[in-house]
């Protein structure tokens, strides 16, 4: 199969770049959160067989301006806190498509992928220097079947595996690797969920990382915010009946859906959290915030 990369995100040139969030300067939040929280996250008390499999998660993970907003900080640090610190986390975003599935490096500190331009500098000079996460690559490696999986030794993980993490767990002691996407298929990705559903039952959190609504459009047109209420409206009436054929086929049932998600990428990592879980009906909305625009909701499916 050929390969297929969608990793870069730019700010079309319409949009203001200037985060009304960053009169402090950019990422001023997310270094106010680390001020208050590190002791905690570091203190956080690590995951045990005896509490069971961890959810499946997905998150609308935000640009950069994230680090901005201390109430989307404290949401995602607080979710975090919820749960016992995973063991290892394994991440699929809508920034690394890739076929047949990949996985990022697993090493020590590798860099992260700074794959976004438009913004501030600083952006791309914030840290995430996660542990080795060898044991969970060779672990995925084996739960992707026989065919042999290719790792990118040199490619950290991407803005919508840092951005999330940053805030859910920043001390970056817990182990990541990212996992690719292989197509942009609702299918192929509710099958790859289910791949990784036995991670769960070892302490190893799913996470899938898109955008309950993706317009760049809301942002130079207001009005289409109705667009993007209604498709968040009708995704949420979907996940309380369980209904994943309803959410593979998005384009044909949901209304506004070509506003809100010009395209599939930051849609289909949902399908991916649902494949995860053991009952689709499941998914609790832990965050539920209209930002520009834009659904900001945040799902935990058991």
């Amino acid at each position: 199969m050929p390969r297929q990369v969608k990793e870069l995100i730019t700010v079309p040139p319409a949009t203001n770049l200037t985060s009304p969030l960053a009169s402090r300067g950019p990422a001023a939040a997310y270094d106010d959160l680390l001020a208050r929280v590190l002791p905690q996250a570091r203190e956080q008390r690590m995951w045990e067989p005896s509490d069971g499999p961890l959810p499946s998660l997905f998150v609308s993970h935000g640009a950069p301006f994230t680090l901005d907003d201390p109430q989307w900080l404290d949401a995602l640090f607080d979710w975090g806190r919820s749960l016992p610190k995973p063991r290892a986390i394994v991440v699929v975003s809508a920034h690394w498509e890739q076929a047949p599935v990949a996985i990022s490096g697993a090493a020590a500190g590798t860099p992260l992928h700074y794959d976004f331009g438009g913004f501030h500098p600083r952006y791309k000079t914030l840290p995430y220097a996660t542990p080795d996460a060898t044991d969970l690559a060779r672990r995925l490696a084996g739960l992707m079947g026989p065919t042999p999986v290719h790792q990118f030794t040199g490619r950290g993980l991407d803005h919508g595996a840092f951005i999330p993490l940053m805030a859910m767990y920043p001390a970056a002691d817990v182990p990541v690797v990212q996992l690719s996407m292989p197509s942009l298929d609702a299918d192929d990705l509710l099958g790859l969920g289910a791949r990784l559903r036995p991670l769960r039952e070892e302490g190893i959190l799913v996470l899938g990382s898109g955008f309950m609504t993706h317009s760049f459009a809301v942002f130079r047109q207001p009005e289409l915010a109705a667009a993007t209420t209604a498709f968040d409206a009708w995704a949420v009436d979907a996940l309380s009946r369980g209904d994943a054929d309803a959410l593979i086929d998005y384009r044909g049932k949901a209304p506004g859906a070509d506003i809100a998600h010009p395209t599939a990428d930051h849609f289909v990592p949902l399908l991916c959290s649902l494949g995860a879980a053991d009952d689709p009906s499941s998914a609790i909305s832990t965050i539920d915030r209209m930002v520009m625009g834009n659904s900001t909701r945040s799902l935990q499916l058991t």
